[in-house]
Order: C-alpha cells, then structure tokens, then sequence
C-alpha cells in the first residue's frame, strides 16, 4: 500500500499545490469524507488550553475501558495562536516604546495566484494585528529571475525589515534554491536557508530560525503539556519545509523519531506503535483509526479539499488524519481547520519579533 501513496508538501505556503480533487470518487468514499469533516466541525470547541495536560500512554489503553470510550480533546491551534499572538504584541510595544524600533516584514509575490495572494494578504493583516510593519513587492508571472534577486538583496540591505519571505510556489522558470538561498540567513525568519537547516540538524548547534509550520506543530505539544522526552514519534512526509524539520526538532526533544514516507513498508505498522504523531503529507483522511495506538496525540499538517456538493464552494477542507475515526483512539488530537494553520502565521509573526530582538540586541 505505502508505495502508491503519492505524498505531498502541507506547508502553508504551498498550499495551493494540494487544491485538486477527483470529482470521479465513489459515493462510499465522499461520504465517508463528509462524515469525517463534519465531526471536525462539530467536534471543534473554543477552550484554553492555559490547563490542560495530555500524556502519551506507553502502552495501550485496555480494551472497553473507560478512557477508550472517551473522545479525544481538541488541540485548539486557533485559541494558542490567538495567545501567542497576543504576547507578541506586547513585546512589539515594549520594543518600540523602548528602543523605537518597530519590527518590519517584507514579502516577495511573483505572479497573480490568487491563493498567493490571499495568503499575502493574511500574512499583512497578521502583522497588523500585532503592530509590525509590513512591506509587499509584487512583480509579474513573467519577471526574471534577475529580478526578484534584486528586490530580495533590496531588502536584505534595509535596516526596517528583519525578515523576508518569497511567497512559494514561485514562477516554473525560476529556480526556487537560488532565490531562498539569496535571503539573508539574519532576516530568513522561513528557516528555509541551508545553514539555518543545518544548524537545526547539529546537536550543539542552534538555527537563527526554524521553519514555522513544524515549529508550531512542536510549540501545540509545549503548550498542552505533551510530554515528548523518551516518547515514539512518527512524521509522516520528508520535506524540506515540513517533514524534514519536524523530525529534527521531535529529535531535539529526546523523541524516538521515524519518518515514512513513500517508500516505507509496513506504515500502518510502523505508526501503530507512536505516541506522538505528526502527519504531513496531503492525502486526505489516509490515516485510520486502526493506524493509531490508543492514547496517541494527534499533529494534522494536513490541508486537503474533498469534494462536497452541499458546501457553498463544492468542497471542505479535511487533513490527512481521518477525524471520525481518530477521534475515538487518540488522547488529543488537531482539527482541519484550526489546528496547525492559525500557529503557522503566528510563528512567523514570532521569527519577526526575535529577527528584529536580534538586531538591535534587544533583551
């Protein structure tokens, strides 16, 4: 089975890769999809999570037990990101009423997308949100390569921006390495550069930045109080902006790490014994209840639109983590949407604030 599996980046500045479906699915299928994206919704409450303590069992739950019976808790990304944002908020005062310096974040878009340019358009309304300054330059589906070298250079050598972003995917005729790798390591606040990625894969060595969708995922784990330290993890999906990273901080944090990915064998196996698992790889509700170990805490990158005649647009969003199902066997688990998403931006917004910290030697 795992080597037909087709995996896919879940990042949020890819996501535009992952919206394509097939409108030829079976009845049983789409059902099924809808079944599963309406318990999300419905299962979705607006709680802190300023109390809460999950802990991963070691082995699992006895059969008929109580706790089988229970539904996992909701990892609430929304409600954490709305709480970190809000501290960085204060920071970013603090900072300016201290020093006068005020963070700044520069966006490169190239072409006219429209998910890209919504996604531009959440990143500026985010730095507003919390007082930092935001910076756009837009150029067109056909500019060179050339050119966007030169406004990446612009910004690298503008005191007012502390991080830069290229909004992915970028044009086909461009080479996407040469231009993330031309960003200053000091302003990468993506940690797409190679030797932020290196310092992150060193023991001993600490990266400037860490990407910041699987610096979220690890930050929702902090924040419910998820032990990781000696616990089985897996990551499902190896790329660079996703997989790859998530896996080196759950190492960082003393977890026994496996990534599959599309060549693994035995993958239902293999993440039947985790205790934390963080799947990113867009293919939608892949993973089963029957995959998961009772007790398991739940990571969902996955953003995946399935057809729905009956939503306005003709489809919902659903992870890869089948809801229905893992609900009724994981301690914890993250919605789609409302999870990962919402702490994506917000550690964006944190890579910012400590670029600019950084600068200005600001404690």
């Amino acid at each position: 089975m795992a080597s037909s599996m087709i995996f896919t980046d879940c990042s949020s500045s890819t996501t535009s890769r992952l919206i394509h479906f097939n409108r030829r699915s079976s009845n049983n299928n789409t059902l099924l999809l809808r079944q599963c994206v309406d318990q999300l919704r419905l299962r979705t409450p607006n709680r802190s999570c300023s109390s809460l303590s999950i802990h991963c069992s070691s082995s699992p739950t006895p059969a008929n037990s109580e706790s089988e019976a229970s539904l996992a808790k909701v990892i609430d990304g929304k409600a954490v990101a709305k709480t970190i944002r809000d501290e960085i908020t204060i920071e970013v005062t603090r900072m300016k009423e201290s020093i006068g310096v005020v963070p700044g974040l520069a966006v490169i878009l190239v072409g006219d997308r429209k998910d890209s340019a919504t996604y531009v358009r959440n990143k500026k309304k985010a730095c507003d949100s919390v007082g930092i300054k935001s910076f756009e330059v837009c150029l067109s589906e056909d500019s060179s390569e050339e050119e966007v070298l030169k406004s990446v250079s612009s910004f690298n050598d503008d005191p007012s921006v502390h991080g830069i972003l290229v909004q992915l995917p970028l044009p086909s005729h461009m080479v996407e390495q040469n231009i993330l790798n031309a960003v200053s390591i000091e302003k990468d606040v993506d940690g797409f550069h190679p030797l932020n990625i290196g310092r992150l894969a060193m023991r001993g060595r600490e990266p400037l930045f860490v990407p910041c969708t699987p610096k979220g995922c690890i930050e929702l784990l902090r924040r419910y109080n998820v032990e990781i330290k000696g616990k089985r993890a897996v990551v499902i999906g190896r790329s660079n902006i996703v997989g790859m990273p998530a896996a080196l901080l759950l190492q960082r944090e003393d977890a026994t790490v496996t990534i599959i990915h599309s060549r693994t064998k035995n993958t239902e196996e293999i993440t039947r014994e985790a205790d934390i698992i963080i799947s990113a790889v867009g293919q939608p509700n892949m993973v089963r209840g029957s995959w998961i170990k009772p007790g398991a805490v739940l990571i969902d990158v996955g953003i995946n639109p399935v057809e729905d005649l009956s939503a306005p647009r003709g489809y919902r969003l659903v992870g890869d983590i089948c809801y229905e199902e893992a609900c009724k066997v994981a301690s914890a688990i993250t919605p789609v949407p409302g999870g990962v998403g919402p702490m994506t931006i917000a550690m964006l917004l944190s890579n910012t604030l400590t670029s600019a910290k950084r600068i200005h030697n600001f404690e």
